[in-house]
């Protein structure tokens, strides 16, 4: 169980997981990776659901990424054209977010490709509670997209009993430019080369 935010404000994009990997009632990890970088750091993906399943579409979709010579909204239709009729492909349970400069999109099983009409999008347990604050701090602050997805993220960690405050977080601005935030504390702290990091078994989570 997770949560998964991404904000869209302007050109600028920001996209935050929580590091806890629950095994029924027992806590396994505290800062386990769940969002990572596509397309030469021009996509971002986190995703909510159990691990194996989870990095078969992660993989699936960097693919249709290639695919189609990095267009989001194409690849994203046509991995959940996939998902939802191949046999194999539709039992696996996962959900997953992904966006660039120009679009944020969820992508489910059931054949869904949404895009969000205010720019904020969550998966997992907790998502609706810091979709909810997310929603809120972009009506009535000026907050940026990273200030928003932080404090949203804080929210739901305060509230939701399966996310903790380990927070990763990678950001596009509309210069063109990149960051990464990793979670050493029950904040978000700065690490660079995060995107070439793969992406293994303890990024577990389920839900």
């Amino acid at each position: 169980m997770t949560t998964i935010l991404a904000v869209r404000r302007g050109n600028d994009v920001a996209m935050a997981g929580d590091g806890q990997v629950t095994f029924g009632e027992v806590v396994m990890k505290h800062t386990a990776r769940k969002i990572r970088r596509l397309a030469g750091d021009r996509v971002l993906a986190g995703f909510a659901g159990s691990t194996a399943d989870a990095l078969t579409f992660f993989d699936k979709f960097e693919g249709m990424l290639e695919r189609y010579q990095g267009n989001l909204r194409r690849a994203a239709v046509e991995l959940t054209k996939e998902w939802r009729t191949d046999k194999f492909l539709r039992r696996l349970d996962a959900a997953l977010l992904v966006a660039n400069r120009d679009e944020l999109l969820m992508l489910t099983g059931n054949g869904d490709v949404i895009e969000p009409d205010e720019g904020v999008a969550a998966i997992g347990s907790g998502g609706m509670y810091a979709q909810a604050a997310a929603q809120a701090l972009i009506k009535h602050t000026q907050l940026s997209a990273s200030e928003i997805v932080h404090s949203a993220m804080e929210i739901a960690a305060s509230m939701c009993i399966y996310t903790n405050d380990q927070i990763i977080m990678f950001t596009l601005d509309g210069d063109g430019g990149q960051t990464s935030n990793d979670a050493a504390a029950p904040t978000t702290t700065h690490e660079a080369n995060t995107a070439d990091a793969p992406v293994t078994a303890d990024t577990a989570v389920s839900h």
